[in-house]
């Protein structure tokens, strides 16, 4: 394993710039995901660090070494498919050893590799059927073993679990993960399923149209997203983006919430940092997280706001129940207890847990405190 120097890294077509300075240090044994919407650039990026696309600006380095000028097979990286790339006319043993036997290693060293990467897979007893004879995932687990039998420095993965059905990408997440801590290799990892993010990462990458939004864990990443774009883009249901105008009253704040010609909700606030006190008489974003709104009574009584809402849908999911609320022609995700009696139409009293809340500037989206 080895570590991973993106710096200033730039990519144009022309006039028209894909990448605009990306700036990323993996260390090694890292799991990186680079994640954002269609078309942002992650994979270019990614396709650039393989050296299967040109750098147009800025370096990359894999174990503090340059690889701009690199030939895809002199940078020492292995890379999985979307499509698994597969051979159809060779067996899953041929698929898994092809590269070996390209690199002329000896019969007996092969195959004692692809037995031990198969037996970590779990495909060991489908070593000489065809691709065509397999499943999305066994396909897929394939893939994943002729990348893993080259002991490479990096592996790459480019959206591997898109073609799979939701049942099977939650087993192959697991699967990947379990891989990522038995072996200890270094991983980069593109995705535009945020739950793929967040279950997989040890560090996410946050990009949109060719920029870096934000780099952090997992938690930095939902609990303190850096604006707006990233607190709507990562979590399922999204952060509850609310603005509002922050009102004071001797010592009380609140945050009225409204749309023209709908009456505001007054959200009781408690003590608020100095960087949300400059915004007294303006507007502001408040965020709010789904399991940060409640049924009545279930917050921290020091932190905790209640305000009156109607419901306009529920949702059962089993352990929860998400519920939309109406808060001032606003609608609100909350997250409520799976044994609740509300139903669309009624009227409930909600708690809102402050200390829970990340504040937006509204001209730049970008987060306060």
């Amino acid at each position: 394993m080895a570590s991973l120097e993106i710096v200033n890294i730039k990519k144009r077509f022309g006039d028209v710039e894909i990448l605009k300075g990306i700036d990323i240090a993996v260390e090694a044994g890292e799991f990186l995901v680079l994640v954002g919407p269609s078309g942002c650039g992650k994979s270019t990026l990614l396709n650039m660090i393989a050296g299967l696309d040109t750098v147009s600006e800025g370096e990359i380095r894999i174990g503090g070494k340059t690889v701009n000028a690199l030939h895809p097979s002199e940078r020492d990286i292995a890379m999985v498919f979307q499509s698994y790339a597969l051979y159809p006319n060779m067996s899953v043993e041929g698929n898994i050893a092809f590269g070996m036997r390209m690199r002329k290693v000896p019969k007996e060293e092969r195959e004692r590799a692809v037995q031990e990467v198969a037996k970590t897979l779990q495909i060991d007893h489908l070593l000489q059927r065809r691709p065509a004879q397999l499943s999305g995932g066994q396909r897929q687990r394939v893939a994943m073993g002729r990348a893993l039998v080259r002991k490479p420095r990096i592996f790459l993965f480019d959206e591997p679990l898109s073609n799979l059905d939701a049942q099977l990408r939650v087993d192959m997440r697991t699967e990947i993960k379990k891989l990522h801590q038995r072996l200890g290799a270094t991983i980069v990892y593109v995705t535009h399923d945020q739950i793929e993010a967040m279950t997989l990462a040890t560090r996410i990458a946050v990009m949109r149209n060719g920029e870096l939004q934000q780099l952090g864990t997992p938690a930095e990443i939902y609990s303190k997203p850096s604006n707006t774009f990233v607190a709507g883009f990562m979590g399922s249901p999204r952060m509850n983006l609310l603005p509002g105008l922050l009102r004071v009253e001797g010592n009380d704040w609140r945050l009225e919430i409204g749309i023209e010609g709908t009456p505001a909700a007054r959200l009781p606030l408690g003590a608020l940092p100095e960087a949300v006190r400059a915004y007294s008489g303006k507007e502001i974003i408040a965020g709010l997280r789904p399991e940060a709104v409640t049924d009545h009574g279930e917050a921290d009584g020091a932190t905790r706001a209640v305000v009156d809402a109607v419901v306009e849908v529920t949702e059962p999911t089993g352990p929860d129940t998400l519920a939309v609320l109406e808060l001032g022609g606003r609608e609100v995700t909350a997250r409520l207890r799976p044994d609740t009696a509300l139903k669309p139409g009624d009227h409930g009293r909600f708690a809102i847990d402050l200390a829970k809340m990340v504040w937006f500037d509204p001209a730049t989206g970008a987060r306060v405190v």
